[in-house]
């Protein structure tokens, strides 16, 4: 246990890439150790652990494995807390179990405080199912708590209360209190059309899906009609999944950017070991280092593209990928 808050804190102190692979590699060698699942994946790749050198060299495990496996280092007790993936019906939703909560609650607030400040200074509006709605999504558990942390007085759940959210609009536009509208993306796109237009002390985060709502629509089209009919500058959105316990985020154009402890990779998609470079598109790995107590490690469905300087955008999905994410959320 005391080694394990030894890498712990070593994770949210990181400042430079030597850091980030000193601390990666010793996450591996507690996963390895710890983590059966991912011990026995290793294992079969016939990789020599202590032959690693580079966290670019350590395996991801397939993120199919969360449908099937308890991804897990230690036991399940009564503490944990299990995520679930949203799905339709019939189909096989991953889990993540988080036998120490109070990780995810210091990697999503300090996490979104390197991004946009304390989380005291806003106002924080969410279009989402509250939390009694969807007690297994990690993203409504992160903003409940973020917003209980805001204390300000009308942050809250509005999916439900859009003529209550029209109104608090109009007051803290009038007050010019710093606020962050999110939410699943028909519901923003539903307040557009009722002729909702901000200022600049609010910034929207569109979370994906209209699933079964709405036409589907290419991010860049999406982004043009919430940028004109809210009347704002830019499209704030957070890259997270049900299996990690960190985000990125974009603060406009689909560019995403990662705390210290996180990092993504480009992985060939003819050849998942070796990474491509030069704004080339290929698979997504990512290492989520707070993810300490399941597995940091992981190759997932998505595509992108990384830049120049480290961020990354999501350019789309690996044909016959299950569907996911918010836009199942709600049904």
């Amino acid at each position: 246990m005391q080694f394990q808050n030894e890498i712990l804190t070593s994770i949210f102190s990181i400042e430079n890439e030597s850091d980030f692979n000193e601390v990666a590699l010793k996450v591996f060698a507690f996963q390895f150790k710890n983590n059966l699942v991912y011990r026995d994946y290793v294992s079969k790749l016939f990789i020599n652990p202590n032959l690693i050198t580079d966290y670019r060299h350590i395996p991801f495990l397939p993120i199919e494995f969360f449908k099937s496996k308890d991804i897990v280092c230690g036991n399940i007790d009564n503490e944990s807390v299990c995520f679930t993936s949203s799905g339709t019906t019939g189909q096989v939703t991953s889990k993540h179990w988080v036998n120490d909560i109070s990780i995810y609650e210091r990697s999503f607030t300090v996490g979104f405080e390197k991004f946009y400040g304390n989380v005291s200074d806003y106002c924080i509006l969410a279009l989402l199912p509250n939390y009694l709605e969807r007690t297994g999504s990690s993203l409504v558990y992160m903003f409940d708590s973020l917003i209980n942390e805001s204390k300000h007085p009308d942050s809250g759940f509005y999916l439900n209360n859009i003529d209550e959210l029209i109104e608090t609009t109009n007051k803290l536009k009038q007050q010019n209190q710093k606020t962050i509208l999110l939410g699943v993306t028909y519901a923003l796109l539903d307040l557009v059309e009722k002729g909702v237009e901000l200022r600049d002390n609010f910034i929207v985060m569109e979370t994906g899906g209209m699933k079964g709502r709405r036409k589907e629509m290419i991010k860049e089209e999406l982004h043009d009609v919430l940028l004109n009919g809210f009347k704002i500058k830019s499209i704030h959105s957070e890259y997270g999944m049900t299996e990690l316990l960190s985000q990125a985020y974009s603060k406009g154009s689909g560019i995403f950017n990662c705390p210290p402890w996180m990092k993504v990779l480009i992985r060939d998609t003819n050849d998942p070991f070796n990474y491509v470079t030069n704004n080339k598109g290929g698979g997504v790995n990512v290492i989520d280092l707070a993810n300490i107590n399941s597995c940091s490690f992981i190759e997932t469905k998505d595509l992108g593209r990384m830049q120049d300087n480290g961020s990354f955008e999501i350019i789309g999905r690996f044909d016959n990928s299950d569907i996911r994410g918010c836009n199942l959320m709600i049904q």
